[in-house]
């Protein structure tokens, strides 16, 4: 089964904690803080492999999460680092915020190695704090925590040349005709049900990749048929070759055609629609097909658009339009790669706060992740822990917060699963 996009999430690999603990040997009385730092965390790799043609295994496998580092052990030994993840995707795959669409990543050439999110550092032991006054420091700090995302992956198949046109205008025949690939061909709407892609060659160092992109109708660009599906397959391409069908399949007017399929182009993305565009006037081997196309050449004069008469079945006019088509890719340039549109959040804010007061109840409550980092480091049973931890409140300008909200002598405040008892 042929899958484009498909969402899933990620999470890179938490910094391991520091260890606090101190030297213990026979003939050492009083040994020193000896605790070894977190190791890092695990990074989310993204990489781009020509091997792979579809989003399909991300269906069945939704969650993806790098190792955490190790924690920090005592006598000065370092956790070990969290294994990378690394996740492979086909070449083409875009990478973007689920909630805004931005641009993450874009996994534009073979081999090509990305990271999404780089694990978290690991926590300083208690060795880090000691000094001349604090000679036993019984506090480590945790390891950087990791943000977990939601994202979306978005395939964008790369070509040269994209085939548009109405579902059963030929297009499948058309390749098959002037590539080695073989899609399936059969007389009812619909047919293709994923990208087909074929090579042209023209001689020597001288090709170019068509992608047949499955049949579009009118509300394609609204999600109708398939075509919301897979327009995204073509706006990478350098130029487009719009067949109709000359014949008017299924009692359709091939004029009414081609303006349709102009204008789901130019309501999907207007970039689309102002790319270089060959129109290709299909089944000319019939004679309603040729009565037709006199009619197209009339409405078509006096504009810049080129039109080709051809027949895929029999070959007639393939040649001089394949020609033509090799000649308007060599001047055109080569797509680029998107640009990062937003740098993704990496680890947990750990230096913000809110101070609320719960009228209710009477109680200030101070959350974010100042509080949660502090909270993973501190030891209410600790003297020197305490200290520290109520030079930060001051410091960070919580206290002042408290105040600004009136609190007073005796009223409470809750910090995570704990509740204090303001004394200024």
């Amino acid at each position: 089964m042929f899958i484009d996009h498909a969402t899933i999430i990620v999470k890179a690999g938490n910094g391991g904690n520091g260890c606090a603990s101190f030297r213990r040997e026979k003939y050492v009385p009083r040994g020193g803080p000896d605790g070894g730092d977190g190791g890092l965390g695990g990074s989310i790799i993204f990489v781009a492999d020509s091997r792979l043609r579809t989003l399909q295994d991300f269906r069945y496998q939704r969650a993806y999460r790098a190792k955490p580092g190790e924690n920090g052990q005592g006598r000065n030994k370092r956790g070990a680092d969290g294994e990378d993840l690394v996740i492979r995707v086909p070449v083409g795959t875009v990478i973007r915020n689920k909630d805004n669409g931005n641009v993450l990543l874009d996994l534009f050439r073979e081999g090509e190695e990305k990271v999404l999110l780089r694990g978290g550092k690991g926590g300083w032991g208690n060795v880090h704090f000691a000094t001349p006054t604090r000679r036993s420091p019984d506090f480590a700090l945790d390891g950087e925590r990791t943000v977990e995302h939601e994202v979306l992956l978005e395939l964008q198949s790369i070509a040269d040349v994209g085939l548009v046109g109405y579902p059963n205008a030929g297009k499948s025949t058309f390749l098959s005709a002037t590539t080695a690939a073989r899609p399936k061909i059969a007389a009812y709407p619909f047919t293709t049900l994923q990208p087909n892609f074929g090579v042209v060659s023209m001689g020597e160092d001288n090709s170019f990749v068509i992608a047949d992109i499955p049949g579009i109708i009118e509300g394609a660009h609204e999600g109708v048929g398939l075509g919301h599906d897979f327009l995204r397959h073509i706006e990478r391409t350098r130029m487009l070759l719009h067949l109709i069908d000359m014949t008017g399949f299924d009692g359709r007017d091939p004029l009414d055609d081609y303006d349709v399929i102009n204008a789901e182009l130019e309501n999907f993305s207007p970039i689309l629609a102002a790319k270089k565009q060959i129109v290709v006037a299909n089944k000319l081997d019939v004679p309603e097909g040729q009565e037709n196309f006199r009619r197209l050449q009339e409405k078509l004069k006096g504009t810049d658009v080129e039109l080709y008469g051809i027949s895929a079945v029999t070959r007639e006019g393939l040649k001089e339009l394949l020609y033509r088509v090799a000649q308007v890719v060599a001047e055109l340039p080569a797509p680029e790669a998107y640009h990062v549109e937003e740098e993704i959040t990496q680890f947990e804010n750990e230096n913000e706060y809110e101070v609320t007061l719960d009228k209710s109840t009477g109680i200030y409550h101070v959350t974010g992740g100042l509080i949660n980092k502090l909270g993973r480091r501190i030891d209410p049973n600790d003297e020197q822990s305490m200290n520290f931890f109520q030079h930060v409140l001051r410091e960070s300008g919580i206290i002042d917060a408290l105040e600004d909200l009136g609190i007073e002598e005796g009223d409470m405040v809750r910090l995570l699963d704990v509740e204090f008892e303001y004394i200024p």
